[in-house]
């Protein structure tokens, strides 16, 4: 039995008639780019954030940059966030003419450590930007506590937390906005780029909105330079559907979550993820730990098992990013713990019998490593 890293086709099977159905829909209208399918989509998704604004974007990036710009964050700013996250949380900051100031991360959690936000803060300082990684919310409260004492906007990248909470309240709703990403293969995903935006704030969610159709107030009048970051109708029509299987798709995860807990339970040489007190974990990806994981990894591959690394160079060793003259040893638990990581198939549609023959091949080749 091979057990693919993920399934998009068994995802997408059980709905391929209403899918079908909503894209005719929208070619029916001819209602491409933003419009009415987007609205609805953004009215879904703000109910279901349970917040007051959403606003549909063309990518997760969009959703940083964007949010960014209407706070404000220009040339010469700093916005402080982790490295351990993919490249585009440091892109949004760059394109906004700022530069990214990195703190390290929990050993736990591998969220921002928010004992680490107040040494990291300058007169520079524009924003916070923690990363809900993995599907987890970092500890908000401590973070939007040292946020308050210098009054900074936190600006969640929730980009893989759909549908996570913390204490109770959604991810994407803890700081003045939240940003998402509707990548294919996130827990609720489109059929090619999108993104978007949740807030309470209106002044903040109509700049986005501005801002994302070329700084538009109505066609082709113009109060500021914007962009063109619309979400298409088609990703809208397609969003709606798949936001319904959401939280089942989420509580399957969960599932398999706890399954491979059980079965790595004992195994000193795997570290599996935590999921702390305050969170509901909604597992985008299920990362263990583990020692030679290069050789894990290979012997995972022969057996037929898909496996992934996120991320293995974290941001600030990025040749990208070689100027602001970080190196190796600058944040000890992002760099050990990209050294270490090793992402598990993990999506809804996953049988019990597939989560048992990756956790029977992870032990092999534990087994085997101890023999060596």
């Amino acid at each position: 039995m091979q057990v693919p890293y993920l399934n998009l086709k068994a995802q997408h099977a059980p709905y391929k008639q209403e899918f079908a159905a909503a894209i005719q829909e929208v070619i029916d209208a001819g209602a491409f780019a933003g419009g009415p399918f987007v609205t609805a989509f953004e009215e879904d998704f703000s109910a279901y954030s349970e917040c007051q604004h959403a606003i549909g974007l063309g990518s997760g990036t969009d959703a940083i940059w964007l949010t960014l710009l209407a706070l404000g964050v220009g040339q010469g700013d700093e916005v402080i966030t982790v490295s351990n996250s993919f490249m585009a949380t440091a892109e949004a900051i760059s394109y906004c003419g700022a530069t990214p100031v990195f703190v390290d991360v929990d050993e736990h959690a591998h969220t921002m450590d928010a004992s680490a936000l107040g040494k990291a803060i300058t007169l520079r300082t524009k924003a916070i930007i923690p990363v809900q990684l993995f599907g987890q919310p970092a500890d908000m409260d401590a973070i939007l506590q040292v946020a308050r004492e210098h009054a900074l906007p936190v600006v969640e990248d929730a980009c893989q937390a759909h549908g996570a909470r913390y204490k109770g309240r959604r991810c994407g709703t803890l700081g003045i906005a939240g940003s998402f990403s509707f990548y294919p293969g996130k827990n609720l995903g489109a059929f090619g780029e999108a993104g978007g935006v949740t807030t309470n704030d209106a002044d903040l969610a109509q700049k986005i909105r501005v801002l994302r159709d070329h700084g538009q107030i109505r066609k082709y009048h113009h109060t500021m330079i914007g962009w063109n970051c619309r979400m298409d109708g088609i990703q809208g029509a397609v969003l709606r559907i798949k936001l319904r299987q959401l939280e089942q798709g989420n509580d399957l995860r969960r599932s398999h979550a706890a399954r491979y807990n059980e079965g790595f339970a004992g195994m000193p040489e795997i570290i599996t993820p935590a999921e702390m007190d305050y969170a509901r974990h909604v597992y985008h990806i299920y990362p263990i730990r583990a020692q030679n994981r290069d050789r894990l990894m290979r012997s995972l591959e022969a057996k037929g098992i898909g496996c992934g690394i996120h991320y293995p160079i974290p941001i600030h060793l990025q040749e990208a990013y070689r100027s602001l003259g970080q190196l190796r040893g600058s944040f000890p638990i992002a760099e050990r713990a990209a050294d270490e990581f090793v992402s598990l198939p993990m999506f809804p549609e996953l049988t019990h019998a597939e989560v048992d023959k990756v956790i029977a091949a992870v032990k092999e080749a534990i087994v085997e490593n101890r023999r060596k």
